[in-house]
């Protein structure tokens, strides 16, 4: 499918929004976090392993050159801007590469066909072979982020309802209690990584927050967003798989929240930060397992 985008400034005739919500993203930004993931583990004849890492990482954001037209047939053509990105995520402690994705983050406005308001579009491609396309919304508040509690307990869902059931065998939840923190993650981190989160601004005065939300096929309440029922699964998005991952540990849903922050020091001066939880659900053995990464970046 070929790609088109204005190279160039449009006619003055043709309204476009801008980038909106993402205006502060482009740049680089750099920072630590915690990766948290329960891993198939047919290797050691064991139904899974708990890996946890202390990470850091480098998150590139650059404008895309111009407005991008979609073609409409049920209403007019729209436009919108975006950035695209890459995410490079490393092991704090022996610089081990975990994570490599490039993406694109759009901003869209309004359309009457469907009718919908402005939303934000992340597009991601995981080398693992995976493919993401997740949508939401986006706010702006004159204060801090509010950080909830982020569940990373194995799962399942009632068959009819969609209500989350946690695991409550041993097996499955004893390597959450037994298995060690890695060295600067706090206490209460494997609960909920987003204790992470909390513990790094707690001396902090943030002035503004621009919370985005963004989520694709949203299952069980991850971080906050609406239970999908197993019979009437969301139309938000998706995510797509090489049937390897979906025989052996299905990507099927995700769900984050990112928070760009005006931070403000005693002394007036100002910095940007930027803090997320993003969880993805893998799916083994019948059971339902979060993947969550959390980190906090500041704008280099």
């Amino acid at each position: 499918m070929a790609v088109e985008f204005r190279a160039t400034a449009p006619s003055a005739a043709i309204a476009h929004p801008l980038l909106g919500p993402l205006a502060e993203l482009p740049g680089t930004w750099i920072g630590k976090g915690f990766n948290l993931i329960s891993l198939p583990d047919k290797h050691d004849n064991k139904p899974f392993r708990l890996k946890l890492n202390a990470t850091v990482e480098n998150l590139t954001f650059t404008p895309i050159g111009g407005p991008i037209p979609n073609r409409g047939s049920g209403q007019d053509d729209i436009q919108f801007l975006g950035v695209h990105y890459l995410q490079l995520i490393n092991d704090a402690h022996d610089n081990g590469a975990l994570h490599l994705e490039p993406g694109i983050w759009l901003n869209v406005g309004p359309t009457d066909d469907p009718k919908a308001g402005p939303s934000v579009v992340r597009l991601a491609t995981i080398p693992h072979g995976d493919s993401l396309l997740s949508q939401g919304t986006s706010l702006t508040v004159q204060s801090g982020p509010k950080i909830e509690v982020v569940d990373s307990t194995p799962f399942t869902l009632d068959p009819t309802t969609g209500a989350r059931k946690n695991e409550t065998s041993k097996q499955y939840l004893e390597p959450f209690a037994t298995t060690p923190l890695p060295g600067s993650i706090p206490a209460g981190s494997i609960a909920n990584p987003n204790v992470v989160l909390t513990d790094a601004i707690k001396d902090q005065k943030i002035v503004e927050t621009v919370v985005i939300f963004v989520s694709a096929t949203p299952v069980g309440g991850i971080n906050g967003t609406p239970i999908s029922p197993p019979n009437k699964p969301s139309d938000v998005g998706g995510v797509v798989n090489i049937p390897f991952v979906v025989k052996n540990a299905n990507a099927n849903a995700f769900s984050a929240i990112f928070w760009i922050e005006t931070v403000e020091h005693q002394d007036g001066y100002r910095f940007l930060q930027l803090q997320y939880t993003q969880t993805v659900i893998l799916d083994f053995i019948g059971i339902k397992w979060p993947h969550i990464s959390v980190a906090t970046l500041v704008k280099r």
